[in-house]
């Protein structure tokens, strides 16, 4: 840094970045500042500036610069920012600690600080201890910590090569070249140094070798009457391999969960109209079997039926300072369990990106139902849908006052004015690819939204592949099903 930037960045006045002393005799306080931009976005301490943005200067000698080493020793972890001093007028000059940013937490003295705007706070206990355990997470999460007491013969060696075919078909895992399940398991990142993990255990332990040592590696299920856990119309408990436990759910689903059946108007074919997306609840049943705590040995996945909601429950909290409406938006992929979540990825159980609660969001709508409802308590992650107003035996009156049946065509978007409606017309003559979809409908490629419309249409069953074998294919083309012609008759 010269001069001319010095004075550039003093001129800008104090702010969470920055932090003006008049002189090293602010050594305490300045110190105080390096640990909470340590632990923020990092930032400059200027000592020898006042904060009016006056550049001040101070004599500088070898004693002044190890006294602020010393002070600047007084952080731990050890920290290192760049130390500079910068000539002014006469014998005078300014020292600039430039201090990096994204780490922590780090404390000074035995204390945490923060920077909240142009001052420096103690950092609440609360916040610490959760900086402290996400910078603990990559290296000493208990997914990736040793499996104490199993072994490769406790795990189901036909589901790890499942799960390499899966993966290869789905173009989302190399050929190994090999089916030897040690190194399967080494690939996927399972085991290490001979010894299994305990992400392993949880993929692929077999059920009668998870208990009394994985008690966590279970699923509640349960359906209630009424709206309340009053009185239990079946209650399942299960203990099993994650995917295991995945297929458990589904069936518990199917078991009960109404399908609405109807015979649209002058199309003679029956439209199966289930109360949730199938989708939406995979999404979420994996989403809460990658993502949940497992260090907890108590904890489970719940799944509770009522009347009125469905509730898909996992032990934990939501990681990394993350909020029920953070999920509601886009937002950075970071699974807590990244071994787990990979490998329901690489079996196509779950996208990347952090698309999952986005997903549910778009496959509820897509069913006229409303989204899904996220909730943090009692270290519980919970999510709610709700069946929409078509669940209701009885008929309504839209406004204008002309009758609508409850049912499949009450769930329909008013017109093929939509993306959705525009597609199925798009559709109706022939089969197209994505590319051909995105020019009908006005794009010049294939865009997120396009991509996504589309994943969702296929997902709701409205549209299928043409080449069913090869889903990856650049030749892959669409075309309509049984139920997207009925919609679109219908509508029409």
């Amino acid at each position: 840094m010269n001069l001319t930037e010095l004075k550039k960045l003093v001129a800008a006045g104090e702010s969470d970045r920055l932090e003006l002393k008049k002189s090293t005799g602010q050594r305490t306080e300045a110190a105080r500042t390096v640990c909470a931009m340590l632990n923020g976005m990092g930032g400059f301490v200027v000592i020898g500036a006042s904060d009016r943005g006056e550049l001040l200067g101070q004599q500088i000698s070898a004693s002044t610069l190890q006294d602020i080493a010393a002070e600047l020793g007084r952080i731990e972890p050890p920290a290192f920012p760049d130390v500079e001093t910068i000539a002014l007028k006469g014998d005078r000059a300014a020292i600039i600690l430039r201090v990096p940013g994204g780490g922590g937490p780090y404390i000074y003295d035995g204390r945490a600080y923060l920077r909240l705007g142009p001052t420096t706070r103690m950092m609440p206990q609360r916040q610490y201890e959760r900086m402290l355990l996400e910078r603990m997470h990559a290296a000493q999460r208990w997914e990736n910590q040793p499996a104490l007491g199993m072994a490769v013969r406790d795990l189901n060696r036909s589901e790890i090569t499942r799960t390499v075919e899966e993966a290869i078909r789905r173009q989302r895992l190399e050929d190994p070249g090999t089916r030897r399940v040690e190194n399967l398991l080494a690939g996927f990142g399972l085991m290490e140094k001979g010894r299994i993990l305990n992400a392993a255990v949880v993929l692929f332990g077999k059920p009668d070798r998870l208990l009394p040592k994985y008690p966590q590696c279970a699923l509640r299920m349960a359906r209630f009457r009424g709206v309340d856990k009053s009185e239990f119309l079946d209650n399942r408990q299960e203990t099993g391999d994650a995917f295991d436990l995945f297929q458990r759910a589904q069936r518990f689903f199917r078991d009960h969960l109404p399908v609405a059946g109807r015979v649209l108007p002058n199309v003679f074919e029956r439209v199966d109209d289930p109360l949730y997306p199938p989708a939406a609840l995979r999404e979420a049943v994996a989403n809460a079997l990658c993502h949940r705590d497992y260090s907890i040995a108590g904890g489970a996945v719940s799944i509770a039926i009522y009347d009125d909601r469905l509730e898909i429950g996992s032990t934990g909290v939501l990681p990394f300072d993350l909020t029920p409406e953070d999920l509601a938006q886009p937002h950075q992929s970071r699974p807590w369990n990244p071994l787990i979540a990979q490998t329901f990825y690489r079996r196509g159980l779950i996208e990347a990106w952090g698309r999952g609660t986005l997903k549910m969001r778009e496959l509820t709508q897509a069913a006229g139902l409303p989204p899904p409802e996220i909730e943090c308590h009692a270290g519980d992650v919970l999510v709610r849908f709700r069946p929409g107003a078509s669940a209701e035996p009885k008929a309504r009156l839209p406004k204008g006052g002309k009758k609508v049946e409850s049912g499949v065509e009450s769930r329909v978007e008013s017109g093929v004015e939509s993306a959705r409606g525009r597609i199925l017309q798009l559709l109706a003559e022939n089969p197209l690819s994505k590319f051909q979809i995105a020019l009908g409908l006005g794009k010049k490629a294939v865009s997120g939204q396009v991509h996504d419309r589309v994943k969702t249409m296929h997902e709701a069953g409205l549209i299928e592949y043409t080449i069913p074998e090869k889903p990856n294919s650049r030749l892959q083309q669409y075309r309509l099903t049984t139920k997207g012609r009925a919609l679109l008759k219908w509508k029409r």
